[in-house]
């Protein structure tokens, strides 16, 4: 299930493209302002206030740029971001209004996915993936955020290309992906799960077993090796995105998240996941250093479990967003990811009420990264 082998010169990698990892200097973050009470219902009121937070923070470091519906949704966000101050003098120049209509705030699955080429390139610039977005097969509203990535990728100047695989009746299908089912070191390798990708209830690529991801993969990203986790963590609404339990933060070293309490639902995953871990290899042979951090303690609402994760952090330019929950293992995940990053402030974000929408700070990012 390979592109023709016609057409296999122009792939992405082939031309020395590759996906950068997330530590890798930034040219701006993509965030769309909340608006869809139905994501948070009964939280929806700090939701906006969380999120200028998670904007002051980033407008010290890059540009933020920011998708808004329409004129007046912009009225609002800024009413918020003024109140914050994360519009002030020194800030408002980094953050970038764009008046696009969405459903959802997940930009990190919506959006597209920018490629870099190589250093030696005669006309260095970026490309975009834009994979196909079926709003996890689970909700029917996704018609503007599935034209999103297209956007995103027109403001940056850059190329779109449609991933795609023929099958064996050679017919031609583009590839549902989102961002945060996978993760990069920028090396050649790539962390995903079986539960997202190859499950049977997944519903994104009927027609795709391993191989085919595999070859996607190198085809697409310039991936050489391709480490498969088992599942992801209870309440996880995306069916297993690895972002909420294992991350590369270096090229040979990943933080992976671990559950001491053998009672908790979580415990059995994330052990094997480990395994699988402590036996991987990088595309260039590395045995892997796995920095372990405890999950906080369990995140209800309406008697549903949250997927509240300290893993789904965000990398920018001078500073790492954290996840936090009033946890007791706060300040082990923080303190570790201050070693981990002792170049770049380590600012802690309250998400409690922001995960009643299934999702954190990784999630609701996408990072666009220097030409």
């Amino acid at each position: 299930m390979t592109p023709p082998r016609a057409i296999h010169a122009k792939l992405p990698a082939a031309q020395g493209y590759r996906m950068p990892a997330e530590w890798e200097p930034h040219e701006s973050t993509w965030l769309a302002w909340p608006h869809f009470r139905g994501d948070w219902p009964g939280k929806f009121e700090p939701i906006p206030w969380v999120y200028a937070e998670i904007i002051r923070n980033l407008a010290r470091h890059e540009r933020v740029d920011l998708i808004v519906n329409d004129a007046s949704s912009e009225k609002r966000a800024r009413m918020v971001l003024e109140k914050a101050d994360a519009l002030s003098d020194t800030l408002a120049d980094n953050v970038c209004f764009h008046r696009w209509r969405t459903d959802r705030v997940w930009t990190r699955d919506s959006g597209c996915i920018f490629l870099t080429s190589p250093a030696d390139h005669a006309d260095p610039r970026l490309l975009a993936l834009h994979f196909q977005f079926n709003a996890w097969a689970k909700y029917p509203n996704y018609k503007f955020d599935e034209k999103v990535g297209v956007r995103m990728a027109q403001a940056a100047g850059a190329p779109v290309v449609h991933p795609f695989v023929v099958d064996s009746f050679k017919d031609k299908y583009r590839v549902v992906l989102e961002g945060g089912s996978i993760d990069v070191n920028g090396r050649g390798t790539l962390l995903t799960t079986e539960e997202c990708l190859l499950s049977t209830t997944q519903q994104r690529n009927p027609s795709m077993d391993r191989a085919a991801y595999e070859q996607m993969f190198a085809d697409y990203f310039g991936v050489q090796s391709v480490i498969w986790l088992d599942s992801g963590i209870t309440g996880d609404d995306t069916h297993g995105h690895v972002d909420d339990i294992t991350r590369f933060v270096a090229p040979n070293t990943v933080v992976t998240m671990v559950e001491p309490n053998e009672r908790s639902e979580n415990c059995a995953a994330l052990h094997a996941n480990l395994g699988r871990l402590k036996n991987a290899r990088t595309a260039a042979g590395h045995k892997l250093e796995i920095v372990e951090i405890p999950m906080p303690h369990p995140v209800v609402f309406e008697d549903r479990q949250l997927p509240a994760s300290y893993a789904n952090f965000y990398i920018a330019n001078g500073a790492v967003l954290v996840p936090v929950f009033n946890d007791p293992n706060d300040r082990i995940a923080l303190n570790t990811l201050a070693e981990i990053f002792p170049t770049r402030e380590i600012v802690p974000i309250y998400c409690g009420d922001l995960i009643w929408g299934f999702g954190a700070l990784h999630c609701m990012t996408q990072q666009q990264p220097e030409r």
